[in-house]
């Protein structure tokens, strides 16, 4: 059973870890997320979950207006071939979240290590970053010390590697 918004927000406090959480309407994209954006300061991302020819899976996370080209990503990332998207199923299975929800929190329900994180640099240019706590009915502010803080205490420590600003938006 995947973990909950409030396990994941009781997870980051046990940690230590400052956050402050904001309600809104479900946002599912990133045009839709515009107002949101205005209202809460920081990094707002994006986020992929692809899977390659040979069944690997990798959460990209990126600030929201980066550009990904697709069809170039698999080289930098270390994919076998070409990527594409990951189908709902493998990402509720693997991730815990629905799509619209996906999110660099979303890890925590990976327990046996199937997903590769790979954090686009240019988003740790912010010194805080906003994601969806494992709802698209919420936005988490945290530290990008604090996100990769997190990251590596649930066994997930990212590639952090500029993988944007290729051309056309994925």
């Amino acid at each position: 059973m995947p973990l909950s918004p409030q396990d994941l927000l009781n997870t980051l406090s046990k940690l230590d870890i400052e956050t402050t959480t904001h309600e809104h309407e479900a946002v599912f994209t990133v045009e839709e997320s515009s107002k949101i954006k205005q209202e809460i300061p920081g990094g707002h991302t994006k986020n992929l979950f692809l899977k390659d020819k040979k069944g690997n899976f990798f959460l990209i996370v990126a600030e929201g207006s980066a550009q990904i080209k697709l069809n170039t990503i698999h080289g930098l990332i270390g994919a076998k071939g070409r990527v594409s998207f990951g189908k709902a199923e493998a990402l509720m299975e693997l991730l815990g979240v629905k799509p619209g929800a996906v999110t660099a929190f979303a890890p925590i329900n990976d327990t046996q290590n199937k997903v590769s994180v790979i954090i686009d640099e240019p988003l740790l240019r912010y010194d805080l970053i906003n994601c969806h706590p494992l709802t698209n009915e919420m936005t988490t502010t945290i530290s990008k010390e604090s996100l990769l803080q997190f990251l590596k205490h649930i066994n997930h420590e990212p590639q952090i590697i500029q993988v944007s600003e290729f051309g056309e938006e994925a």
